[in-house]
């Protein structure tokens, strides 16, 4: 009959081994788990950024084409009437105003 080996003395001799092993392997697995994080908090950030500034442009190319649409249209450039076109049924472009970071492009 084989001698019996408590498993406890089995969890005693591969316990070091197992500790040698599995320890490079889960530092380099949680090493590369925080790279990925690291690049991907990155990549959403430009992306942010670049969502940012296609805003600031497009409200700019409104407010430029508005601007324009009114002195075609031999209206004052900023919106207001004279004094003798305040009629009622006079329609009222409404103003739109540039905010600071949308003319200057980044404001980071």
């Amino acid at each position: 009959m084989p001698p019996v080996v408590p498993p406890f003395l089995i969890g005693l001799i591969a316990a070091p081994l197992t500790k040698r092993l599995l320890k490079p392997m889960l530092r380099g697995v949680v090493k590369a788990s925080v790279g990925i994080v690291m690049e991907v908090k990155k990549a959403a950030h430009e992306a942010g950024e670049n969502i940012h500034d296609l805003a600031s442009e497009v409200a700019a190319d409104v407010v430029a084409a508005q601007l324009a649409a009114g002195e075609a249209d031999g209206n004052p450039a900023d919106g207001q009437h004279s004094a003798g076109h305040g009629a009622k049924g006079d329609p009222r472009t409404p103003k739109i105003r540039a905010t600071a970071g949308s003319a200057t492009g980044k404001t980071h």
